[in-house]
């Protein structure tokens, strides 16, 4: 059975993911890792619930080296709030035991706050391509240090209208960096930007585009109005002994 001892992780990172309880790797962690860690541009076709995001982070931070910026190394794109707050707390897991400075942003909030987080310096920052296009255009967020771009859920940004954003964050980079971008279809926009902005990107596929993910289940549950919703999911997470670990998306 495969472990993580396999990739031969820093200690300050192996201790953290011990931390964590995880012992073996997801498919898609495995076939990443190998790709990310050689330095190329990297295509991932995986759904949800794969694992992916660990699969990007834990090769980008045994790469990681320290060195005093102001600016980011490491940007990581993502379609919503929701998004940016968990893949942030990811990174501040595994970096538990490292000096890494990470930082979510996202709009709905004081851009001023995040202004001045920025300008305090950041190592990792995770964010939605709007907030982080507001902040490059106002000068306090600036990618001449950044030496890895991450797109995550790619086909799920262009379909919120984010295209627009994304070529012009790509375009502000400096053209020496690693591009990886993960998608659960692969579409001709998707493809026409890894035209574009990418260089001969690797394509790590752990399911046909667009296959449902085997492990999930789908379950649906009618319910006529609001407080009927919220009582329904009181009862699930009270008496639902398999809803240990609930992520609830809200609008």
């Amino acid at each position: 059975m495969s472990s993580f001892e396999q990739f031969n992780l820093p200690k300050s990172l192996q201790k953290a993911i011990d931390d964590l309880g995880f012992t073996t790797p997801t498919p898609i962690q495995e076939k990443a890792f190998p790709v990310i860690m050689s330095g190329r541009d990297m295509m991932g076709i995986a759904q949800t619930g794969t694992g992916k995001t660990f699969a990007y982070l834990l090769p980008l931070l045994k790469l990681y080296k320290f060195t005093p910026t102001q600016t980011p190394k490491i940007v990581i794109l993502v379609p919503t709030r929701e998004l940016v707050v968990q893949v942030a707390e990811e990174v501040e897991k595994l970096t538990k035991y490292m000096s890494v400075r990470t930082l979510g942003i996202y709009g709905g909030v004081n851009i001023n706050t995040q202004k001045t987080a920025v300008f305090e310096g950041i190592d990792v920052l995770v964010g939605t391509p709007g907030r982080v296009m507001d902040l490059a255009l106002d000068n306090y967020l600036r990618f001449e240090e950044t030496q890895k771009l991450v797109i995550d859920e790619f086909d799920e940004m262009l379909n919120m209208g984010f295209r627009p954003q994304l070529t012009s964050i790509l375009a502000m980079m400096r053209p020496k960096r690693q591009n990886i971008l993960f998608s659960a279809t692969m579409t001709d926009e998707v493809d026409q930007v890894l035209e574009d902005y990418f260089d001969y990107p690797e394509e790590v596929t752990l399911a046909a585009s667009g296959t449902p993910l085997e492990q999930i289940t789908q379950i649906t549950y009618n319910v006529p109005n609001f407080n009927t919703k919220v009582n329904l999911l009181k009862h699930l997470l009270r008496e639902d002994n398999s809803m240990e670990r609930v992520l609830v998306f809200v609008n």
